[in-house]
């Protein structure tokens, strides 16, 4: 069955115990495809990690959320390298 980026998703946050909040709440999405973006570009790293998106009956960690945003069906526009290298450099020194 092929995967459909028009289908409904929900993005569901990491538990992370150390911190008072979670860098984002549940989320829901009308498709899949604004879903694996806002995961991929807006969550930051320590965020994404430990979340999953879950597609009707389908559920996708970290890495099967990446291999959906790097997939040729993917149907948006993807955000330039060079945006989304300082976007982790920043995640980085952030958590520093």
């Amino acid at each position: 069955m092929a995967f459909s980026f028009d289908t409904a998703a929900e993005l569901f946050p990491a538990a992370i115990r150390k911190k008072k909040r979670a860098g984002f709440a549940y989320r829901r999405f009308d498709n899949a495809a604004d879903a694996v973006r806002f995961a991929i570009e807006e969550l930051p790293a320590d965020s994404l990690n430990g979340a999953y998106l879950q597609v009707d009956e389908a559920r996708f960690d970290q890495k099967g959320i990446r291999s959906l945003y790097d997939s040729e069906a993917f149907p948006l526009e993807r955000r330039s390298p060079a945006v989304e290298a300082d976007a982790v450099q920043e995640a980085k020194e952030d958590a520093a």
